[in-house]
């Protein structure tokens, strides 16, 4: 469940302006975690209070807070600071109010606050910047380690481990490896929306035990965007029956058949029956 932030913060212009009363409404997430090297994806949506706008009547504009010329991203490419050019992009469509912004091969500098300005054609004074209504980026210098979730394995019986992966950028999903490659495993992958700004990949591997399993290392690699990658790795115990051997004894008197002591009670029947001798 995401909260709808509303702020109004109109160009000292607009005040003037009648036709264009209203408010803007703006969803940012606030905070994100991300990988240096690797990208994010910053979810952002926009309400107009008026009309629905098209893409050619919108000029999206994503700057540093510092400063509404400090611009990331920009239609005009040579408004963009050059440490972030060929670096970000609008995802989605504007005239639908996304102004979703992605950023790939995030630096170790690129903390923001990002901010959302929305300047609309030559001549209009009803232009918006969302300055309380920014992004942050808390760095992460090296990749997090996927998280393994099993049951017990049994021999014989289908098992399954599953590996996830949290992150910031559905646009390049980070992959998921695991190295066991038997043709009779079976690999599934799914997609979550975890929360605002956060995304999940989970690989779910199925396959059957056997002893030979018991005591062996499963693995599970991640590569983010970016090529940064971590990995985890379980220690698959395998619980394993075993046919016991029972001494020819036991047999007997578990089976209740015994072949040697069946031969030898005929062979004692066989001498009481035989007649006395006079």
């Amino acid at each position: 469940i995401f909260d709808q932030l509303n702020f109004l913060i109109r160009h000292s212009q607009a005040f003037s302006s009648p036709v264009f009363a209203g408010e803007w409404t703006a969803n940012v997430a606030p905070n994100l975690e991300v990988l240096v090297q690797s990208c994010a994806v910053v979810p952002c949506t926009y309400t107009h209070p008026n009309e629905r706008l098209t893409n050619s009547k919108i000029n999206a504009i994503w700057h540093l807070k510092s400063g509404m010329d400090d611009r990331i991203y920009s239609e005009a490419t040579t408004q963009i600071l050059e440490n972030f050019k060929g670096r970000t992009k609008l995802l989605g469509h504007l005239g639908d109010g996304n102004c979703t912004l992605e950023m790939i091969d995030i630096k170790d500098h690129d903390n923001g606050p990002f901010c959302f300005r929305i300047e609309l054609p030559t001549g209009s004074i009803d232009n918006f910047t969302l300055v309380d209504n920014c992004v942050t980026f808390k760095m992460l210098a090296n990749p997090p380690d996927p998280i393994l979730t099993h049951s017990t394995a049994i021999q014989g019986r289908p098992y399954t481990v599953t590996c996830s992966i949290t992150h910031t950028c559905p646009s390049h999903v980070p992959k998921l490896t695991w190295n066991r490659a038997t043709t009779d495993d079976v690999v599934t992958e799914v997609h979550k929306n975890n929360r605002f700004g956060y995304w999940e990949t989970q690989s779910i591997l199925t396959f059957t035990p056997e002893e030979k399993d018991d005591h062996r290392e499963i693995i599970c690699t991640v590569q983010f965007n970016g090529e940064r990658t971590s990995k985890t790795v379980l220690n698959l115990y395998v619980r394993v029956f075993h046919t016991v051997d029972l001494d020819p004894l036991t047999q007997c008197f578990s089976t209740f058949f015994c072949v040697k002591a069946h031969l030898r009670h005929r062979k004692n029947l066989t001498a009481h029956q035989q007649p006395e001798m006079i």
